[in-house]
């Protein structure tokens, strides 16, 4: 996510300096490669990057080509297969194993619905969003149609205009049925040999963290690198200050009594209750408890979340744990502030792509589960 809003500023400064770009986006991989499906990078005419299409072996390659798109204005597809014996092919040794189909689109900064614009439209507000690309591997010779529709709850941007009519209804129907919480690439060999990659755009990831005391800092810095969004919360107006929270999108300051009414929730949305003050957290969980949430996290000993509920529970208000974690965190061995920190971020990253923790020389199969 955090790649995808630094595009976007990376584009806006080019639009505003009238300097050509184009657009690279994993649209398809086959096997093991550093990055999936959905992973882009903005070249310049001049060949400045923002983002990743790989761990640094492809950029090269990709950036040559990359100018030629802008030069020649037409959208091409580039495979790359590292499962090539010959590590010497793109200069460097590669290491991954797999076939990697990269998208290459010429930005028109004159379109509205350019790719990079249906992207922005995707993160203007907190709905998840479906963003269409098509392209062919078996005519990756031939222009490629690219991105070119979005659909964000009742709205739709772009147009499927550069398809045939009875495709266009295909798709129509595909994207009225489309459920699925992850992206999907599904491939349509009689219509023209197409494939096309839903990609399903998510709100940024919202931290609400209660508490303002230097342990929360690290947990502010740490948000800021992975690109969420951080809200703080706290009674103590010295401490929730923006001088000492600079990465905070928002700061809420005041008693529980009131905050429980001035923040909002969602599907993307954690919590982290890390006061230090049992009072106050008790008022906050019982507002919690009723939000649609999918992780709550609660620093300190298990004995306390236990009398969290308890007093909750003896105001008969009923609590459901399925969504709480406490001790917050990962077993890491975490010992200070920061490694605390990174345990936390973990721990929600792993809850929201609903992923158990392992070690991933213990997993059976590929790191990455197969799009499409």
């Amino acid at each position: 996510m955090k790649e995808l809003q630094q595009i976007i500023q990376a584009y806006e400064g080019c639009k505003s300096e009238s300097q050509s770009v184009a657009l690279a986006t994993v649209v398809q991989v086959d096997g093991s490669a550093y990055r999936r499906p959905g992973a882009r990078m903005l070249v310049t005419q001049e060949g400045n990057l923002t983002g990743a299409i790989s761990g640094g072996c492809l950029e090269g390659d990709a950036l040559r080509k990359a100018q030629a798109v802008i030069f020649q204005q037409k959208s091409m597809l580039v495979t790359y297969d590292t499962t090539d014996e010959d590590d010497q092919k793109f200069g460097v040794g590669l290491g991954c194993n797999g076939i990697i189909h990269v998208l290459i689109e010429p930005i028109d900064f004159g379109n509205p619905e350019n790719p990079v614009e249906l992207i922005k439209k995707a993160l203007s507000n907190r709905e998840t969003s479906l963003l269409l690309t098509l392209f062919s591997v078996p005519n990756s010779k031939s222009e490629q149609i690219g991105t070119i529709y979005l659909k964000k709850g009742s709205q739709d941007f772009g147009n499927l205009s550069k398809v045939h009519a009875d495709f266009r209804q295909v798709l129509e129907k595909e994207i009225a049925d489309f459920d699925s919480p992850q992206n999907l690439i599904q491939s349509f060999s009689e219509y023209q040999q197409l494939s096309v990659f839903f990609e399903v755009i998510k709100p940024v990831t919202r931290i609400l963290l209660f508490g303002a005391g230097n342990d929360t800092i690290p947990v502010a810095k740490l948000a800021e690198i992975l690109g969420f969004e951080l809200v703080l919360i706290d009674g103590r107006k010295n401490l929730a200050t923006a001088a000492r929270f600079p990465q905070a999108k928002q700061i809420i300051q005041g008693p529980a009594e009131e905050v429980i009414d001035q923040f909002e929730t969602d599907l993307n949305t954690v919590a982290l209750l890390m006061t230090h003050n049992f009072e106050y957290e008790v008022i906050v969980l019982e507002k919690l408890l009723h939000c649609m949430i999918p992780y709550i996290g609660i620093l300190g000993p298990k004995r306390k979340t236990e009398k969290l509920i308890q007093r909750l529970e003896s105001n008969r208000i009923q609590v459901s744990t399925e969504n709480l974690y406490a001790p917050i965190g990962l077993e890491i061995g975490a010992e200070t502030s920061e490694e605390i920190a990174l345990s936390i971020l973990a721990e929600i990253k792993a809850v929201l792509n609903r992923k158990q923790p392992i070690f991933l020389r213990d997993k059976q199969g590929p790191i990455h589960e197969k799009v499409g």
